[in-house]
């Protein structure tokens, strides 16, 4: 039975013609490689809290013609690998699971870590009117936050755009983490709607929160968050 590896994006191997399962947020990069390789990408939901694939999605989307899915780290927050090894098990399909970085990147040392989770410790018990990230739970390795995400409630991406403009005017660095839900990205449209993936895409937004920074700093993040009370009704564009 296929079981689970750990891979670099450019080490996925699947035979051409063969469907491939990945996350709809998140996962361009992903989608591009398994077209590359003339396999066909199947896209499906995420998360709603850790933006990761959706297992229950997953489990949904097998055909006889699925050969992998892949699991994708978004922002930190490691895949839900035990729940997608039962489901990729009980199918006989292969789990590939891309390692932290999707491109050429240095993975962080075990300081920079720890110094980002005490950021986002501080920050996510004083934030009001946002949705601070999840946590990881039991995954193995917990959240690295490597983005610190937050949504932004409301009617979607306008409210959100309005939020991340009035932000920087206070002199708070942000910005959108994904512009576009694969599925509706260019030459992946399929005409589905996955609606935890385009929510996200609508409400999303990435704080910087630094390992370096001091927690007068993160204060200033806080009070200009709160300050906008989470939702901006009128554009600052």
């Amino acid at each position: 039975m296929p079981g689970m590896r750990t891979t670099e994006l450019g080490d996925l191997h699947v035979r051409p013609g063969a469907e491939v399962i990945l996350p709809g947020f998140g996962g361009i990069e992903v989608a591009e490689q398994v077209r590359r390789l003339g396999a066909v990408p199947v896209i499906v939901d995420v998360d709603p809290r850790s933006y990761c694939i959706d297992p229950i999605s997953v489990d949904a989307a097998v055909t006889p013609r699925t050969e992998a899915v892949v699991a994708v780290p978004l922002f930190g927050h490691p895949a839900p690998t035990a729940a997608l090894v039962s489901v990729t098990g009980r199918h006989g399909v292969r789990l590939e699971e891309v390692g932290p970085c999707l491109g050429p990147c240095t993975e962080p040392a075990p300081l920079e870590v720890a110094a980002r989770r005490r950021n986002a410790a501080y920050v996510n018990t004083r934030l009001r009117g946002v949705v601070p990230p999840a946590a990881a739970g039991r995954d193995p390795g917990g959240h690295m936050y490597s983005a610190y995400v937050v949504r932004v409630p409301g009617n979607g991406r306008p409210d959100r755009d309005a939020y991340l403009h009035a932000l920087r005017a206070k002199g708070v660095n942000c910005r959108v983490p994904v512009r576009t839900a694969v599925h509706r990205a260019p030459g992946f449209r399929t005409g589905t709607r996955l609606p935890e993936a385009e929510r996200a895409v609508d409400e999303c937004l990435a704080l910087s929160l630094g390992p370096s920074l001091t927690k007068r700093e993160l204060h200033r993040v806080v009070s200009a968050c709160n300050s906008l009370g989470g939702l901006v009704l009128d554009s600052a564009c």
